[in-house]
């Protein structure tokens, strides 16, 4: 059985004595929406792997801002890009995909962390994207066929988070599992790894991680709620685990929220 590699990044620089020449000479996927987590995602997996194609998804979502800023930051890291489009919004379910549901605004305090990780039906926010991750690793895999990739990079994290289950690094691990038992590069010994660098992080060491790669995250949208010039509502659970992080990182917020 195959294992999700949850990686112990330390909140230091990825130096060369901890990224072996076996991860310099293969190439990886990442999911990029053009927020805090994937970005930081993008940068990780820059300083490891030979070749990064980021992959970012229209898939009916409320507002087109991360795509934009994803664009942006994909051109500024110098990494392949592809936007895949599918239709998430005609399944319903989510206050993300369908615009008759109000995003709640978020409270940071009630969130999901290390110390009480169990999952409450009742208090999974409607910003709950039915089965997304599934869908868009689905996607990734099958960009990394076709690329030659080793592995998939996914900014999940089961500390500060909204507690989506798709999130756990449970699910990462029967995720990887099935992706080595239902592709041609499983099947002929290429292995697929899926990657989780912030799985055991907080959006404080988080931030910390990124800045030490060079991120700038003045480039990056985490709204649920940003308006059509892509400025941040300030309240919704992704606002409020964004600000929690850099007030406790001690680093000024870049984010452009809206008066």
């Amino acid at each position: 059985m195959t294992n999700a590699t949850t990686q112990d990044t330390s909140i230091n620089p990825i130096s060369d004595a901890n990224v072996s020449d076996l991860h310099k000479r293969q190439n990886a996927v990442v999911l990029l929406s053009g927020g805090l987590d994937s970005v930081t995602c993008l940068y990780w997996a820059k300083a490891r792997y030979a070749s990064v194609t980021a992959v970012s998804f229209n898939y009916g979502q409320r507002h087109n801002s991360e795509l934009v800023a994803a664009k942006a930051i994909a051109e500024a890291a110098e990494v392949n890009h592809r936007i895949i489009d599918i239709d998430i919004a005609q399944l319903g379910g989510s206050s993300l995909t369908d615009h008759s549901m109000i995003v709640p605004d978020g409270d940071a305090d009630k969130f999901p962390n290390k110390k009480h990780d169990e999952i409450d039906n009742d208090a999974i926010p409607n910003t709950y994207v039915p089965a997304r991750n599934t869908i868009f690793l689905s996607y990734a895999l099958a960009v990394a066929e076709v690329t030659d990739a080793n592995h998939i990079v996914i900014g999940v994290s089961s500390v500060d988070y909204s507690g989506y289950p798709d999130c756990r690094p449970e699910y990462i691990a029967a995720f990887e599992h099935m992706a080595n038992l239902a592709t041609k590069a499983g099947v002929t010994g290429h292995h697929l790894s899926i990657q989780t660098p912030l799985q055991q992080l907080s959006k404080a060491q988080t931030i910390e991680l990124g800045l030490s790669l060079g991120v700038d995250y003045g480039q990056t949208i985490s709204c649920y709620r940003a308006d059509a010039s892509g400025l941040a509502c300030g309240v919704c659970d992704s606002c409020a685990l964004r600000r929690q992080g850099f007030a406790q990182a001690g680093v000024a917020d870049p984010t452009h929220y809206q008066a």
